[in-house]
């Protein structure tokens, strides 16, 4: 059987035991603040409340940045010498981040023995992808026939998130000032889900944010006779009570041993804020 080595680019946000209990290497992306010249590697040099403290410092978000075509060569050789005969990279969407295009440049260096997979989603979206090819790698399925079930999977993968706040968005340039304005003053908790590769607002509740996360559950409710129950995500950024609110309504529907909590790195919070947080499954 094939020695097979999964790498992943850190925005996948699942933990990093996960990781290494399952021969997973990373390759994080990485963030600076356009006020000073130091870049940060994501859950290397810096942490998600690290994060949210020095944009309250600074004033600004963070800028993030796809690795280079070097930074991958260097790590798919490094791979392949220690003697794996396949490399399968997973990148968050190829609509985002370079990512998944420097991936590919530097693929080509190696004659068939890298794959670039690129996931069309965010967070763990990709992460939901990456479990379901361990468990193909541990069956024994080739590198040719987990590529083709991954294509097959991206567009079966359902993630959304509910948004405490629109400032991150709005300084990010994802919501406009009116939108802004508004979305203040009616207290709108968007959720945002991932459509081909690319984020949408997909509902606009209003008033609390326990209605933002009662409107997450209403979807996940209707994808539920759908749903593979193998493994469901829930992931947030620095949102314990909202975790806590729906880990309780989703372990109704699923034995909670396929609950699977993550926290989300500073990449997706950089643009979504704290607060945030999501339910990601897929369907069948």
């Amino acid at each position: 059987m094939a020695k097979i080595k999964f790498i992943v680019d850190g925005t996948e946000d699942l933990p990093n035991d996960y990781l290494k209990a399952n021969d997973i290497a990373k390759l994080p992306l990485v963030v600076h603040f356009p006020s000073e010249e130091k870049e940060y590697v994501d859950g290397v040099d810096i942490t998600t409340e690290k994060l949210y403290e020095l944009v309250n410092e600074k004033g600004e978000l963070p800028k993030t940045a796809a690795r280079s075509v070097g930074d991958f060569i260097e790590i798919f050789d490094k791979y392949l010498k220690e003697g794996y005969d396949y490399i399968l990279f997973f990148g968050i969407s190829s609509l985002f981040s370079s990512t998944i295009q420097n991936a590919l440049i530097a693929s080509s260096e190696f004659e068939g023995k890298v794959f670039v997979h690129d996931t069309m989603n965010l967070s763990t979206g990709e992460g939901l992808q990456i479990v379901k090819a361990v468990k193909w790698r541990n069956e024994g399925d080739s590198i040719e026939t987990i590529c083709e079930k991954l294509k097959e999977l991206a567009p079966k993968v359902r993630s959304q998130f509910v948004i405490d706040s629109l400032e991150y968005l709005y300084k990010g340039g994802r919501c406009s000032g009116m939108a802004f304005f508004f979305g203040k003053t009616l207290k709108i908790h968007p959720i945002i889900r991932v459509v081909d590769g690319k984020m949408i607002v997909y509902k606009k509740p209003l008033g609390k944010m326990k209605n933002g996360l009662d409107k997450l559950l209403e979807i996940y409710k209707e994808d539920l006779p759908e749903m593979d129950k193998e493994t469901v995500m829930i992931t947030q950024s620095v949102a314990p009570m909202s975790g806590e609110y729906l880990n309780a309504e989703v372990s109704k529907d699923i034995p909670a041993q396929n609950i699977m909590n993550t926290n989300a790195g500073c990449v997706i919070s950089s643009h979504c804020g704290p607060g945030t947080i999501g339910i990601l499954y897929i369907v069948k």
